[in-house]
């Protein structure tokens, strides 16, 4: 009897072991590989051009559609975790790592190159002004620019110990930086000099700022606040957002400004109003990443688990 049950149990683990080293069936895992869109993507900025969309990813690459988001193809980069992106005067793209890295592409963004900097230490915030020039801002109020494709950087402290969430150039000589603590500072002199304006109210924490021009700009904040000012940053007041939603993102479409935030809003501006731009199957996600898509008149916007959605804007 113990004979028989020592055979049978070397049967089964015989039977037990052939199973083990058949080929088990991995198409759905080497599928998922070649799918250029991953689940584990966080999609943390967005831009356009005139030829594609790029997506900058968390987690060492970016994603690019040339046919206005329904297709998507992806380029490795390293480690980059690219928290900013903007275009130049010429089509090319630039962002920014939060591993102190500045990469720039091609306008077909294609041929990516990186160059380290040294501060801002946290990069958080980048823009490339109407003669080429790069510029970063981010932790304790330091703006750095490049006017030679980041071959050398010129540093500049504003003695704040205050993070600048987001700078832009109006034209050569005009720029504005947009930092917490509701702090804003003004360049009149492309960037030689910077001089603080009027603090927005109750140390405001600036998600975005957009300026449509030197008098007119508008910033988003927390719990859906939105404020505008008239004349360059001396004053400032409250606009009402019917969405509720904080705006992680601001950028214009079509001469009207829009946002992206919390719940998946996606929201323009009506006179003096925000309000929400309705579109199908919305996602109660939120966006962290938007920008215009000018050919198609839509919004392109993202998020986590490779979330990427083109919408139409208000109206069309």
């Amino acid at each position: 009897m113990g004979r028989h049950w020592r055979l049978m149990t070397s049967v089964a683990s015989l039977l037990v072991l052939a199973g083990c080293s058949g080929s088990a069936d991995l198409s759905a895992v080497h599928a998922e590989e070649q799918r250029p869109v991953k689940r584990y993507d966080v999609v943390q900025s967005l831009v356009s051009n005139d030829k594609v969309i790029v997506a900058g990813l968390q987690n060492g690459a970016v994603l690019v559609s040339s046919d206005g988001g329904h297709k998507w193809r992806r380029e490795s980069l390293d480690s980059a975790s690219m928290v900013g992106l903007t275009t130049c005067p010429d089509g090319t793209l630039l962002g920014i790592d939060f591993h102190k890295k500045v990469w720039h592409a091609d306008a077909e963004a294609a041929k990516w190159t990186s160059v380290a900097m040294d501060k801002p230490r946290v990069p958080l915030t980048v823009a490339c002004d109407v003669v080429g020039r790069w510029w970063v801002a981010g932790t304790r109020s330091q703006i750095a620019y490049s006017a030679d494709k980041g071959a050398s950087w010129h540093l500049t402290d504003l003695g704040e110990d205050a993070q600048i969430t987001a700078i832009q150039f109006l034209d050569k000589d005009y720029g504005v930086a947009t930092a917490e603590f509701g702090m804003v500072f003004v360049t009149e002199d492309g960037g030689q000099s910077w001089n603080r304006r009027t603090d927005m109210p109750n140390e405001f924490y600036p998600y975005d700022a957009l300026y449509v021009s030197r008098e007119h700009g508008f910033v988003s904040g927390l719990a859906g606040q939105m404020l505008v000012t008239d004349d360059g940053g001396q004053s400032w007041t409250a606009q009402k957002n019917t969405t509720g939603a904080p705006l992680y993102r601001l950028f214009e479409l079509n001469g009207i400004p829009h946002g992206v935030g919390a719940g998946g809003v996606v929201a323009y501006l009506d006179g003096d109003t925000w309000r929400p731009v309705a579109y199908p199957d919305q996602m109660p996600v939120f966006f962290g990443a938007g920008a215009a898509v000018n050919p198609q008149k839509a919004v392109v916007a993202g998020g986590p688990g490779g979330l990427l959605r083109v919408i139409a804007a208000a109206g069309q």
